[in-house]
């Protein structure tokens, strides 16, 4: 009697599961069999709760302490086998899903890593920092590659303490900087002039486990040069030499820093010294090597040495580039003839040395300054036609030279021409051309050009109200004059010893002795330097019959002073 309750309590519990828990295909993964098993456990546990309550009500004698034990028996073994099934089931189907997951996870970063990379390139920096923070949110630290471009984005962007957090993330989460890490650091505080901090940087890479290599030490070398610390350099370059870094002979880039910093100190044996332990140590002379030697020969005034390099350049079949003519051609336009620099240029031309901007910018500042403005203007006009738009100094220039030379109309055209070929004029283009207004006495064009300038939005500055002010008082337009002083000062602008030199030839020219005598006040208890020019004025209109004692009066304290 009671195997046959105990089997039918069983068969109740077997029917209950069997309708709550059909026949399912248990090809699914992981995380869902968790859920099956804790779905299979709640329900077991409430069927066996109903099947006990129904045997209690149908049967009166039945003792709810006594528990069908042989039911649960048979559930725990049910629960066994669904377990095991499901330990099969995670090592045969969970593995693959692991390994595509993990495939797919190393796929998403090393896009975002690539994608970091290209907005580092486009200067877009905001966007790169957020994407490396996406991805450090996810647990996916970016390799050191990406961190270098991110640290050298920011560096050249002058943002030093986005650099310098991105290496503390590195040290405190991975992946810990290489050496190319520190010297993009190092170069950028470098380049802000802040080379103790770079130094600092340097002296701190032992403890992080890292050697310096030759490029830590030509960037430092360089900054060191460049400030004039010759023999901090020289120091530095014998300390990473020794014993606790590479045994290393000096190389070509190194060389050629010490030797231009010995140039530019004056030190030409030095620099000598410096090339001749590379022709020791057969280290062969590049390009830019050679453009230090020239450049330090011409700094020097050696330009027949700077020649023979420029020869031994073309022995040893290294063709001297732009820059070497730059050189060369700077050094003739100051020291030499400008005929030699154009010959020099066409010798350049002839071995395939073509002029970049700096070149025409050379040329034809030297047009201007001998005179020969239209041949700087032809010149412009080639440039042009050859589709080289110069640069604003250009123009500038040979508009300056037509207004020197009192051809307005060829300085307007000149102008115009610059408009229209999309280059916007600057402060120095309006000065130019007011300069050539006022020297053809077309003080009335001047000022429509002063409202042009304002309507263009290219502010005045003083120069160009000194020019108005001195045009205004050479006419008698001292009224005009103190309109433009006052304009000064509204524009945020101090007037300086020009401008009241002018206002005092001004009232002096009208008669005007006491206001010349008040602004002549004004400018020597104002602190600025005064020259000779307002005291030369006063002192000429004082020497008039009747006004001998004041000018006496104001040439003894003159002298007191």
């Amino acid at each position: 009697m009671a195997a046959t309750s105990h089997f039918s309590l069983f068969a109740m519990a077997a029917s209950r599961f069997t309708s709550i828990f059909p026949s399912r295909n248990l090809s699914f993964g992981y995380e869902s069999a968790i859920m099956f098993v804790k779905d299979l456990a709640s329900n077991v546990r409430d069927s066996c709760e109903h099947i006990i309550q129904g045997s209690h009500s149908g049967n009166n004698g039945f003792d709810e302490n006594e528990v069908p034990q042989v039911v649960f028996s048979v559930l725990d073994s049910m629960l066994k086998d669904t377990l095991d099934r499901l330990i099969t089931i995670r090592q045969t189907v969970s593995l693959p899903e692991m390994i595509t997951s993990k495939i797919f996870r190393n796929a998403e970063v090393n896009d975002s890593e690539a994608m970091i990379r290209v907005l580092c390139s486009e200067g877009k920096l905001d966007a790169a920092l957020w994407l490396w923070s996406k991805l450090a949110m996810k647990s996916c630290i970016s390799d050191v590659v990406t961190h270098n471009h991110l640290i050298n984005a920011f560096c050249k962007a002058g943002c030093l303490e986005k650099a310098e957090f991105l290496i503390r993330e590195m040290l405190a989460k991975g992946p810990l900087p290489n050496c190319a890490t520190y010297n993009t650091i190092m170069k950028g505080y470098c380049v802000q002039g802040d080379i103790d901090k770079a130094l600092m940087i340097f002296s701190s890479l032992a403890t992080h486990g890292i050697r310096p290599n030759r490029i830590s030490c030509n960037i430092l070398l360089h900054a060191l040069c460049k400030e004039g610390l010759v023999e901090a350099a020289r120091d530095l370059f014998t300390e990473i030499l020794d014993d606790n870094y590479e045994k290393i002979p000096s190389d070509l880039i190194t060389s050629t820093i010490l030797m231009d910093c010995c140039f530019k100190n004056g030190d030409v044996a030095e620099a000598l010294q410096h090339r001749t332990n590379m022709s020791q140590e057969g280290i062969p002379l590049d390009a830019v090597a050679y453009n230090v030697l020239i450049h330090g020969f011409c700094i020097n005034h050696k330009i027949e040495h700077a020649f023979s390099c420029l020869g031994e350049m073309l022995k040893r079949g290294i063709f001297p580039d732009v820059f070497t003519c730059n050189i060369i051609l700077n050094h003739l336009y100051k020291f030499g003839t400008f005929d030699e620099a154009l010959s020099f240029v066409g010798k350049m031309l002839n071995i395939g040395v073509f002029p970049d901007g700096l070149t025409y910018k050379s040329i034809v500042q030297g047009f201007c300054l001998r005179g020969e403005v239209n041949r700087a203007s032809e010149l412009l006009s080639w440039m042009l036609e050859n589709s080289i738009v110069p640069e604003p100094f250009i123009w500038n220039v040979t508009i300056y030279g037509f207004g020197k030379c009192g051809d307005i109309v060829n300085a307007l055209s000149i102008k115009e021409k610059m408009i229209s070929f999309g280059v916007c004029p600057t402060i120095y283009t309006y000065n130019a051309i007011i300069y050539a207004l006022l020297k053809d006495g077309n003080i009335n064009g001047a000022l429509l050009t002063l409202r042009e300038m304002v309507q263009r939005n290219v502010p005045p500055d003083i120069v160009t109200y000194n020019m108005l002010v001195g045009a205004a008082c050479n006419v008698g337009l001292v009224q005009l004059a103190l309109q433009l002083h006052d304009e000064m000062l509204r524009t945020g602008y101090n007037p300086d010893v020009i401008t009241y030199t002018e206002l005092i030839k001004g009232h002096c020219l009208k008669g005007h002795f006491n206001e010349a005598e008040e602004i002549f006040t004004k400018i020597w208890n104002s602190g600025l330097q005064v020259d000779h020019v307002p005291c030369l004025i006063m002192v000429r209109k004082y020497c008039k019959p009747g006004r001998l004692t004041p000018s006496l009066d104001l040439f003894e304290n003159l002298l007191k002073s």
